[in-house]
């Protein structure tokens, strides 16, 4: 079924109906010379301008890739409250196998459209694309962060994003067993590519009994090789079963906690850097009413964003490591303010950034 434009019908009803749409604008853009087919979807702007990372993947259809803009876009404003930003939520993707049709004319034609929005949107990088992706898009568009250090930027956010999911771990174990230390613990990741690689050298450092997975074997053999210690297993299905596993890590993409999962998990806690991890509304409870303490995805992983928005300032690495340290208290927040009101962690965090972007939008329209 479509409008008579020929949108999705769907996907018009998730912007102006659900209670997943409410964003301020949608933007398509197309240049033909160059192959580029993306989508710019800006939720909110009641806290500044929209930033969020642009994502380069093969999407089934153009529905899918739109309706993925749309939930990412979302997503993005909650985590920029949590994080304390003065940015709202954005989120960019570009249709196509970045291994087939990326080029520096798709790149350059993408930061013309970026630029276009006057600044109302910040991009940066994502999944399928690169520092050296953005620094060719900001050859185009000033709004660009996430670029080389030789090009005015802050480099790899993965470091940031990295160390913010340990902080986020470092909580769960103080609200769970009363003790930050992570020694000892059996920690499960899955996905050790750009943010789960370091991961594991935050907990390996610490003294972690770690396991890891991922599709990719060659980003399993660079852990195993320099860390001997480091368990592989099979699949992911194989991780989430691992006997006595104390903290599931999903850092992979979205969707990894579903109602066949969840069932199965032996993990006391999920914390991990993937965007969108409960697959469907719902899940938050079944995690819950299992005792597994779930720590919302959007706060632990802001540590990326936090280090792309301070470029926009003049970035400093040591500044933005002191903020994202502080995931390790907005997580324990969440955990207080869950419990005050009987909700799960998902939920309270969600009341929380609702609350800032509110009362921002409210202050805004008084002046």
């Amino acid at each position: 079924m479509t409008d008579v434009a020929g949108a999705p019908a769907d996907v018009l009803h998730t912007l102006f109906h659900s209670d997943q749409g409410g964003h301020e604008q949608v933007v398509l853009c197309q240049d033909r010379a160059s192959g580029l087919k993306a989508v710019i979807a800006l939720h909110s702007t009641a806290l500044g301008p929209a930033l969020g990372g642009t994502r380069f993947y093969p999407y089934a259809s153009e529905a899918e890739a739109v309706a993925d803009a749309l939930n990412l876009a979302r997503g993005m404003s909650y985590k920029n409250a949590m994080a304390g930003l003065d940015h709202g939520g954005g989120k960019a993707v570009i249709i196509g196998d970045p291994e087939r049709i990326k080029s520096e004319e798709l790149l350059l034609a993408y930061g013309r459209f970026v630029a276009s929005l006057g600044g109302r949107y910040v991009t940066a990088c994502d999944v399928g694309t690169y520092v050296a992706d953005m620094d060719v898009v900001a050859r185009e568009c000033r709004w660009t962060t996430g670029r080389s250090p030789e090009n005015g930027g802050a480099g790899d956010s993965s470091v940031l994003t990295a160390y913010g999911v340990y902080q986020g771990m470092r909580a769960c174990a103080q609200h769970l067993w009363g003790d930050p230390t992570l020694r000892a613990k059996r920690v499960g990741i899955a996905g050790v590519g750009k943010v789960g690689h370091h991961l594991v050298e935050h907990l390996v450092k610490e003294g972690a009994e770690v396991f890891v997975t991922d599709v990719r074997e060659d980003a399993v053999r660079r852990i195993t090789e320099r860390h001997r210690n480091v368990i592989a297993v099979k699949d992911t299905d194989e991780l989430i079963r691992v006997d006595g596993l104390g903290i599931y890590a999903p850092c992979a993409l979205g969707g990894a906690l579903n109602d066949d999962t969840v069932p199965v998990l032996t993990a006391e806690v999920v914390c991990g850097a993937a965007n969108n991890q409960l697959a469907h509304p719902g899940v938050e409870k079944d995690l819950a009413d299992r005792g597994i303490l779930y720590a919302p995805d959007y706060v632990v992983n802001a540590g990326g964003v936090i280090q792309v928005a301070d470029e926009l300032h003049g970035f400093d690495f040591e500044r933005c490591r002191a903020q994202a340290a502080k995931i390790y208290d907005t997580t324990l927040a969440i955990f207080a303010r869950a419990k005050e009101d009987g909700i799960p962690p998902a939920a309270a965090a969600d009341r929380i950034a609702e609350q800032r972007m509110h009362d921002a939008a409210m202050a805004r329209r008084a002046r």
